[in-house]
């Protein structure tokens, strides 16, 4: 199975480009790009007042307000420092490159720029982890409505964390592959005792959800994550972060992935059988052999 990029490929290699042209003393251009990510996130691109030199990159998350709740920005100026500026219009955080004052280390601040979706979301993890690690238990669980009508739930007990995702499946047939898909994972146990234990519940949420608003419907389901300690300390958690922020993408890209691979199969099974077909089908064009009482073949004469 494919393991999608946590950081975005088009911010970070632009940001690449801009630092090499000007360590190359090349003349600085004008920037102005909107770049799409999952979860309905946006990334922007531009020079501030026109200024060449001055690079910004804006990224806007509809949910970036529950994640404040959660320590977001403390963690932000813990990895972005003086990076970070006063957030552009219509946009929840800004970090700014100057072109001019490259730092030795340029080529981790474009790397850590691209992952400025991934460390908006670890704000909320960190902070359950540490939960789990101190013992304390009975905090209010965390909800993130990270996409229109599908939400992410964590919780911190002593011994570990949950970590439960609400999803929709748009087609029947997603919701078939949906569970084949969450078997699989199920059964990586067997493969290693140090993964963490997945359940999948459809239709109704899992017990850690009764009497919630959670959702229920037949297109509705939900994963649960169970995370030990080995998940969570401070050695493992940011791998921990890596796959887990991005999972329900990583699920519906898999179910894609299996809907187009049936599809070709079924094409190139089609096209066999119409193979099969055209060889069978009689020539038209050839004119009837006639048979004697015997059985014998001949040729009427015109």
């Amino acid at each position: 199975m494919i393991l999608l990029e946590i950081n975005n490929r088009i911010v970070e290699e632009t940001l690449l480009v801009k630092f090499k042209n000007a360590l190359q003393k090349n003349k600085p251009e004008s920037i102005d790009i909107t770049v799409a990510d999952f979860d309905g996130v946006l990334y922007h691109i531009s020079n501030i007042d026109g200024d060449k030199t001055k690079v910004r990159t804006s990224i806007s998350l509809k949910f970036y307000k529950q994640l404040q709740e959660h320590g977001a920005d403390e963690l932000l100026k813990r990895e972005y420092g003086d990076l970070l500026v006063a957030p552009e219009d219509g946009y929840s955080v800004s970090v700014l490159v100057d072109l001019e004052n490259i730092p030795d280390n340029w080529e981790e601040v474009a790397k850590k720029i691209g992952l400025l979706k991934r460390n908006c979301f670890a704000s909320v993890f960190e902070k359950y982890f540490d939960f789990q690690e101190q013992g304390i238990e009975g905090e209010k669980r965390a909800v993130i409505n990270y996409r229109n009508d599908e939400t992410l739930y964590v919780e911190a007990k002593a011994d570990r964390v949950t970590v439960v995702f609400s999803t929709i499946f748009r087609d029947e047939d997603d919701v078939v592959i949906g569970k084949v898909f969450m078997q699989e994972l199920r059964e990586g146990r067997k493969a290693s005792h140090t993964a963490p234990q997945v359940l999948f519940s459809h239709r109704e949420p899992p017990m850690e959800l009764a009497n919630t608003d959670a959702r229920v419907g037949d297109n509705i389901g939900y994963v649960t994550f169970v995370l030990f300690p080995r998940h969570t300390n401070k050695e493992t958690r940011d791998n921990t972060i890596n796959l887990i922020h991005i999972f329900r993408d990583y699920l519906h890209y898999h179910i894609k992935c299996s809907k187009a691979y049936i599809h070709s199969r079924m094409r190139a099974k089609t096209s066999d059988f119409l193979k099969v077909l055209n060889r069978a089908r009689p020539d038209t064009n050839q004119k009837p052999k006639q048979r004697t009482i015997t059985g014998r073949t001949f040729n009427r004469a015109e």
